[in-house]
């Protein structure tokens, strides 16, 4: 098997292992009170071959998602370093006090204000949260330094491209990563949820000097209408990524009801939803 498709059986097999169970008859990411998602998330999980367990906490459940996801990402894009080259890190943000975002190139700026706010508590009034960003997975990328850079040439120098992102020791501010993905994970996804990500997509689009991040949702959502919550629309999230997109297709088509089929059609004619597969080389433009 490919590399793509190893890594994505192997994501659902570590679902499987512990936050994707069947308890009590209803799918762990199903919504008890909804006839439609219980449905579906029940054809999804026997394509899925999900089997009985133990229903975890909620937030038990949103760290451990957030890990598979992380391992997915590293056994996938690391691998399209022919196609996207770069000293990558990968990892979990653990915090959610939104600093940790402070430590990437185009957003130290933030801990000046939050330094600021601190000690004016007046101030911090003000500002409100906008300039707290928490993700759930990030990916960024280290400076290089100039041997690096000329590895093929004489390319930069002292006196030129002083101030650039990519290189290392340069002028000014000290040098960070920059950050190159932000990957929000939502097991299921309520209202809340979705406009949480929304806050999140546009405070990091507004918050940043620099380029803009990949800003992605995934997610193990069953129901077509609460995916189009957070796909639908443009200029805050780039796509929404399911765990298994052609399996909730069949599940959808099982179910049988049309508004559902038409949604489902609707946001992948229209580039809004997409597989879990899709998400590495997306990352790597």
């Amino acid at each position: 098997m490919s590399i793509i498709k190893t890594a994505r059986t192997d994501f659902h097999a570590a679902l499987r292992s512990d936050v994707y169970v069947i308890n009590n008859g209803v799918a762990s990411n199903a919504d008890k009170d909804s006839k439609p998602s219980k449905a579906i998330s029940e054809r999804l999980a026997s394509f899925l071959g999900v089997g009985p367990g133990v229903r975890l906490a909620p937030q038990t459940v949103g760290a451990r998602f957030e890990k598979h996801t992380m391992e997915f990402l590293r056994a996938t894009f690391l691998e399209l370093g022919h196609l996207r080259p770069g000293d990558w890190d990968i990892h979990c943000v653990n915090s959610r006090t939104g600093l940790p975002i402070a430590k990437f190139d185009q957003y130290q700026h933030l801990a000046d204000l939050e330094d600021v706010a601190r000690k004016n508590p007046s101030i911090r009034s003000v500002l409100g949260p906008d300039y707290s960003i928490a993700s759930d997975v990030v990916i960024a990328r280290r400076a290089e330094d100039d041997s690096s850079i000329n590895a093929n040439g004489l390319i930069v120098e002292k006196q030129f491209a002083t101030r650039a992102s990519l290189r290392t020791g340069r002028r000014g501010k000290p040098t960070l990563p920059t950050l190159h993905a932000c990957i929000s994970c939502k097991w299921t996804m309520r209202s809340d949820r979705a406009q949480n990500s929304r806050a999140e997509a546009l405070r990091l689009i507004r918050s940043r000097k620099g380029r803009t991040p990949h800003i992605v949702v995934v997610t193990a959502e069953p129901l077509p209408s609460r995916l189009a919550s957070i796909a639908l629309g443009t200029g805050d999230i780039d796509c929404v990524y399911h765990i298994a997109l052609p399996e909730l297709m069949r599940s959808v088509k099982h179910f049988g009801e049309s508004e559902a089929r038409s949604i489902m059609s609707l946001m992948i004619k229209g580039r809004r939803l997409k597989d879990i597969s899709d998400l590495p080389l997306d990352l790597a433009v």
